[in-house]
């Protein structure tokens, strides 16, 4: 049977390569194809960023109220779009409809509120020296690559773009291969709520051939990627050959410390949810728990018991906690870890099985294990999927050095009643961001991003602005002040 299409979409309208690449879009639910995905060639790369080039000049200029009515009317037409956006991206990535309910509504706040952003930023004057008034203001940057992840395609890409053309800029966004048809539609929505063309680009491929032509096209003056730390490296470096700045979002081995006087309950919920919703493919995923060696046994047998009782089943259905993951590679290479388990001498304390009666797709029972030491591969190595490795503390000084002990540093979790210990944990461990007594909350008005492995840049209100804006300083002479005359002795 014929397929649909996943084509580039430049300058408003579906765009096809003269030369393009055919890959199929598979369904993780049931290992049939989704649609075809047409791969956008340099050409193609080419014109989309000349298409926002073109764009660039128009936006930019525009008022800032002018651009912020049209990215609430985006955001109103996410939020109308957003049961059929969900099933769509359920249908894609293999997520629970009923997570992705909440990850729309994010997509379109993401509009929303660095529209808010935008209408604050205030400029500088300066007027200490009498003879002139200098003032410096802001000026968006030109054309961005942005390249989004498979994980949470909306969320995600929504984050990029809007932080991206809040401040006047213009982009091409290339989403990836596996996952391309709920970004094509809202980049499709964004455009009946009144987007000019050529603002948001889309071009559709593999990282080494569309993504490589984007990041090096010499139109581009700025790249931001979220996705693996290896993957963003190599990005990072292909910028830098042509002095580009880069924002990272990279990846994550997050630890959650359970203290013994946390609210059992609450912790238990929030470390299933840590690790577990999304289907364990979230880069702040609390994947290392460690837990008071006073309450160990008993958190971790109900820990266990709860994740066998999990929901697995259709992404599409209601009940579902847990779909398949989002592709065979992932899914195979998420399942090896089970050996890697063995051979570091971990005890696997559940999953690793296929679901029953779920004959067809990338479904597995969720995984949790008990760590011989922090050194372990599965303590080490970000394997992005529903398995958890647990390791038992004794003293809170040895579970933030454990914390600590990580060549990532994304986010950090603390469930305890002590305040004194929670500051401790805000204050000593590595990472970007430290969740007090809750999962994932995410303030959008706050930098967001990592240390070390985890990236580089800040997204966030003013993170946001400083990265895709231009300081531009202007001095003007309030008088005819002395100025020096080269050459006047040669007229006498």
């Amino acid at each position: 049977m014929d397929l649909p299409l996943a084509t580039s979409l430049i300058d408003g309208a579906p765009d096809r390569a003269q030369h393009g690449h055919r890959l199929e879009v598979i369904d993780p639910a049931t290992e049939l194809p989704l649609c075809e995905l047409e791969e956008a060639d340099a050409p193609a790369v080419d014109r989309a960023v000349r298409s926002a080039r073109r764009a660039f000049s128009g936006w930019s200029r525009m008022g800032t109220d002018q651009r912020n009515d049209i990215l609430y009317a985006i955001h109103d037409r996410l939020i109308a779009e957003a049961e059929p956006l969900a099933e769509l991206e359920a249908r894609t990535t293999g997520l629970p409809i009923r997570t992705l309910a909440g990850l729309v509504r994010r997509a379109a706040i993401n509009f929303r509120s660095f529209a808010e952003v935008a209408s604050t930023l205030s400029g500088e004057s300066y007027s200490q020296n009498p003879d002139y008034l200098t003032y410096v203001t802001r000026e968006p940057k030109g054309v961005a690559a942005l390249i989004s992840p498979w994980n949470a395609p909306l969320a995600l890409s929504s984050m990029r773009i809007a932080t991206c053309i809040a401040f006047g800029n213009t982009c091409v966004l290339k989403p990836s291969e596996y996952t391309p048809q709920s970004v094509l539609r809202m980049v499709e929505l964004m455009h009946e709520a009144g987007l000019p063309d050529g603002v948001v680009n889309v071009v559709n491929g593999r990282g080494g051939v569309t993504g490589a032509a984007l990041v090096d096209h010499a139109e581009i003056d700025m790249v931001g990627f979220t996705g693996g730390t290896a993957t963003g490296r190599h990005i990072m470096a292909a910028a830098g050959r042509r002095l580009k700045p880069s924002i990272m979002e990279l990846g994550g081995k997050s630890a959650a410390i359970v203290c013994a006087d946390a609210d059992f309950e609450r912790a238990l919920d929030g470390t299933l949810a840590g690790i577990y919703a999304s289907n364990g493919q979230q880069c702040l995923g609390s994947s290392r728990i460690l837990v008071d060696r006073r309450i160990a046994d008993r958190f971790i047998a109900e820990f266990v018991r709860r994740t066998k009782a999990m929901r697995i089943g259709s992404p599409v259905d209601p009940t579902t906690e847990m779909g398949p993951l989002a592709f065979k590679a992932h899914h195979d290479r998420v399942l090896s870890y089970l050996d890697v388990a063995a051979s570091d001498g971990a005890e696997v304390l559940c999953g690793g099985g296929r679901p029953e009666g779920l004959d067809k797709g990338w479904y597995m029972e969720p995984i949790a294990v008990l760590a011989k030491d922090n050194a372990s591969r599965v303590c080490q190595d970000e394997i992005f999927g529903p398995f958890a490795s647990f390791l038992i503390f004794d003293t809170l000084d040895q579970a933030i050095e454990i914390a600590n002990a990580s060549d990532f540093g994304l986010v950090a979790y603390a469930w305890t009643s002590d305040l004194g210990a929670a500051m401790r944990c805000s204050r000593e461990i590595r990472a970007g961001t430290i969740w007090i007594n809750t999962p994932m909350m995410r303030e959008l008005r706050a930098p967001f991003g990592g240390f070390k492995d985890s990236g580089t840049g800040r997204d966030g209100a003013t993170s946001s602005a400083d990265f895709f804006t231009e300081l531009k300083t202007t001095s003007i002479a309030l008088r005819d002040v002395a100025l020096p005359q080269f050459g006047a002795a040669a007229k006498e």
